[in-house]
């Protein structure tokens, strides 16, 4: 189930939007504030962010700034909730690196499709017959090889797809469902715990080079690809 963080002081819009995102079938985390925030997204990675701008001890495009200057949150989509309706105040968010605006009072109905618009374009994957290189690992999906320090990796099929989409997806937390969704044939029947045995011997082919701690287990969420390791909250209160 895709998560979204919803950062917002006032605990009935919190309600509001926690129960439409549920009747849209997405699982919600809550903040009231800055720190709360980033005391979530040291534990758990959202697939997107729904950001308030006033909140009570800075104001969500300050927070927003922040989060875009470290590499573990910036990918990280933000859209904007806010009664500021000036086209300057719009302005200054997109160059924050907010992806989209949406003013108070707004219809869930809209709020949820700005939501599933946001994520279309930011999880949109690279054309399949481009190479994709991360961090000393490459991967060709043309001649079907992947290499890590320029070393051919032994990988079957589906570990071969696992590690394509993460490497076009880094950052992002998937749940087991999503990625039997993205990577497994559509209309094969398979149990979400097939994902676990083949991430598993993803990782062992990724070991010998260093790189099995990329593919990372999310506690009661899923996996995530990242060369980050798990921040703390202090580490991210320094942000």
């Amino acid at each position: 189930m895709r998560t979204i963080l919803i950062v917002e002081d006032e605990q009935p819009i919190r309600t509001l939007v926690g129960i439409a995102l549920n009747r849209a079938g997405f699982n919600l985390l809550e903040a009231g504030d800055a720190y709360q925030a980033k005391t979530q997204l040291a534990l758990d990675l959202p697939q997107l962010i729904l950001m308030d701008w006033m909140l009570p001890d800075m104001s969500g495009l300050e927070l927003v700034q922040l989060l875009k200057r470290n590499p573990q949150f910036q990918p990280i989509p933000v859209i904007m909730l806010t009664a500021k309706a000036e086209e300057a105040d719009k302005v200054q968010c997109f160059k924050a690196g907010v992806d989209d605006y949406l003013t108070k009072p707004f219809y869930p109905s809209e709020l949820i499709a700005r939501i599933e618009a946001v994520l279309r374009r930011t999880h949109a994957p690279l054309p399949s017959s481009q190479a994709i290189s991360f961090d000393g690992l490459q991967l060709d999906p043309i001649s079907h090889r992947a290499t890590a320090n320029q070393v051919l990796l032994d990988l079957g099929p589906t570990e071969f797809r696992l590690l394509k989409f993460f490497m076009q997806h880094p950052e992002r937390v998937y749940s087991r469902e999503a990625l039997l969704a993205y990577v497994w044939e559509r209309g094969l029947y398979v149990e979400e715990r097939t994902v676990d045995v083949h991430i598993l011997r993803l990782r062992k082919a990724l070991m010998p080079f260093g790189y099995d701690h990329y593919v990372q287990t999310v506690r009661g969420v899923g996996y995530r690809f990242s060369p980050y390791p798990q921040l703390m909250l202090q580490q991210s209160e320094s942000m």
